[in-house]
């Protein structure tokens, strides 16, 4: 389901990074991810499903939750300079 996942972000989202290039575990690149999509429980059958999820997951989004998400980008190379480490404090 995994790859099936990635196929499918790589080919509907222009913006998508892949797995190759996802940075080091970093407490400062999570701000969505523990808020939203660990709420959802039941197993995904397949990828329609799984995007039928997210576009119903985003539009619930707050302007805040918006602005996080796109903010992601900019701070990978500040995780990078950081060595995975926290970074909030030099943006």
């Amino acid at each position: 389901m995994a790859r099936e996942t990635v196929r499918l972000l790589t080919r509907e989202t222009p913006d998508f990074i892949t797995p190759a290039l996802w940075p080091a575990n970093s407490p400062d690149l999570n701000p969505v991810d523990y808020q939203k999509w660990g709420k959802h429980r039941s197993r995904m059958n397949d990828a329609d499903q799984l995007k039928s999820h997210v576009i119903e997951e985003v539009g619930t989004f707050l302007p805040v939750e918006h602005e996080a998400i796109r903010q992601w980008r900019p701070r990978l190379p500040a995780c990078i300079r950081a060595h995975g480490g926290h970074f909030e404090h030099i943006l």
